[in-house]
């Protein structure tokens, strides 16, 4: 849809400056079709459809093209931990027959340098597939204060654009909490996390969602001991119960200590670390550190836009809209990390291109959040879509599942990872409304049993639908056969 080039939202760029001098021209301008706040994910995606469309469009970045995923999140962070795997299998190469003589030792900063390669080349991407869809860009903070108003303070001063409409895409950044007070020293947040010069010999991560599970997997990996502390009685806490299971046995045959139903109650930073004080199921005790990794959650990028002085209606830290993503204030949307749905790259991007073909008077088919796909990359890896067993039972849905462990699987067998499984959920019509896996590099798998939920698929049509072998994507085929 947006050109050759490949690029999801996730990565910031350094060359931003240059393509701004080679857009400074349009300070002169006032009118636009279109004026987007914010350039990750659901920015820049959706500022280039909107181009697309043949409309007039302007989008302002105060940091990097690309957002936190592209720069700081989905990208770089997969890029380290393509490094730790890496040399995993250089530790565990005797198991396959190939023999490495010497120590095998991981070069953080060299990795680090990698992972930050990688994502200044999306970065770079993506301003080429802006310029080639004519999308103007500043760099500046950007400040609403009309309806059709937004002035922008850049380098060069400070400007006002009208535009027809605004699209606000501000995304979010790591949250804060007061027993955790971050000095990007001691207490870092999951940025902080990514530019590490070399690995602490002892990490406590605080939250296991996404991003705590995924930096724990890497630094672990790499031999940091590593804690994880989880306020929740389940790790991965959103994921399906025995996913989560199978999860916490995997980091533990890794060495890392979870703790679940913990809550941090404070922390002391001192000379050589950082002692924190958790409450959990054996009471209070203080766990000492290198460092403490804060990620529990996210913060929106709302404050100073100028929500307030329009009278735009904000609920729990989230831009209220409707069905359109229409804010309470006409012409003005909101879409990605800013509002209530879930907080990830792809869905922003979605409800960008949604919401511009609105304003742009398409009629696109509403976004189905029941459809979500969500991803985990840890060592096992983990994707889900769809309802997980414990929110059917919840809603008294009438339900069956079908499993295959992928120790049956030859693939996995010669992959030597036979750890994990596929888990169907389906209804009383036997249609497709839960998909659970967990097993190595499984992520790719979860396109089918999305693709299924969106058509209705049932088991028996999937279950005999033709699956190459030897795979792991035929696990979805037998799991579905389990179901009659």
């Amino acid at each position: 849809m947006f050109g050759t080039f490949s690029i999801f939202p996730c990565v910031k760029s350094n060359n931003v400056t240059i393509f701004v001098l080679a857009t400074t021209h349009i300070l002169n301008s006032m009118n636009y079709d279109l004026i987007v706040i914010g350039a990750g994910p659901a920015g820049y995606v959706g500022a280039i459809r909107a181009a697309e469309l043949g409309k007039r469009v302007v989008l302002i970045e105060r940091a990097e093209v690309g957002g936190t995923c592209l720069n700081w999140g989905c990208i770089p962070t997969k890029a380290l931990l393509k490094s730790a795997q890496v040399y995993h299998y250089c530790h565990t190469a005797a198991t396959y027959g190939v023999t490495i003589e010497g120590d095998v030792k991981p070069d953080l900063a060299t990795m680090v340098k990698r992972s930050r390669t990688v994502a200044e080349m999306m970065g770079k991407g993506v301003q080429m597939l802006l310029k080639r869809n004519n999308v103007e860009v500043i760099t500046g903070t950007a400040t609403l204060r009309s309806a059709h108003e937004v002035e922008v303070a850049t380098a060069e001063g400070t400007t006002l654009l009208e535009g027809e409409n605004i699209l606000l895409a501000t995304g979010a950044r790591p949250r804060e909490v007061a027993a955790l007070p971050i000095d990007h020293q001691r207490i870092i947040t999951s940025r902080d996390a990514l530019l590490l010069d070399k690995l602490p010999e002892s990490m406590v991560v605080v939250g296991s969602g996404a991003i705590g599970s995924e930096f724990a997997c890497l630094y672990a990996t790499l031999g940091t001991k590593v804690t994880i502390v989880e306020y929740m009685p389940q790790l991965m806490p959103l994921c399906d119960a025995e996913v989560a299971a199978v999860a916490e046995r995997a980091f533990r045959r890794q060495k890392v200590t979870v703790m679940t139903g913990t809550a941090v109650k404070g922390a002391t930073i001192e000379a050589d670390g950082v002692t924190i004080e958790v409450e959990g199921k054996r009471g209070t005790e203080s766990l000492k550190a290198d460092i403490v990794l804060s990620a529990v959650g996210i913060k929106s990028n709302i404050e100073n836009l100028g929500l307030e002085s329009l009278g735009i209606a904000i609920e729990r830290d989230k831009i209220v809209i409707d069905g359109e993503f229409r804010t309470s204030v006409a012409n003005i949307y909101a879409v990605g990390d800013i509002i209530a749905t879930p907080a990830l790259a792809h869905t922003a991007s979605a409800e960008a291109v949604n919401c511009v073909e609105r304003i742009c008077g398409l009629n696109p088919k509403r976004i189905d959040y029941a459809l979500t796909p969500s991803c985990i990359f840890t060592t096992p890896e983990v994707a889900a879509v769809g309802i997980t067993e414990q929110q059917a039972k919840e809603r008294g849905i009438e339900y069956s599942v079908g499993r295959f462990q992928f120790a049956a699987s030859g693939k996995a067998m010669a992959a030597g990872d036979r750890d994990g499984f596929v888990k169907l959920i389906f209804d009383a019509d036997k249609h497709l409304i839960g998909a659970h896996i967990i097993g190595g590099n499984i992520v790719e798998m979860l396109g089918e049993p999305s693709l299924a939920m969106a058509l209705g698929a049932t088991a028996k049509e999937i279950a005999e639908t033709i699956h190459a072998h030897p795979t792991m994507y035929e696990g979805i085929a037998e799991a579905a056969a389990q179901v009659k």
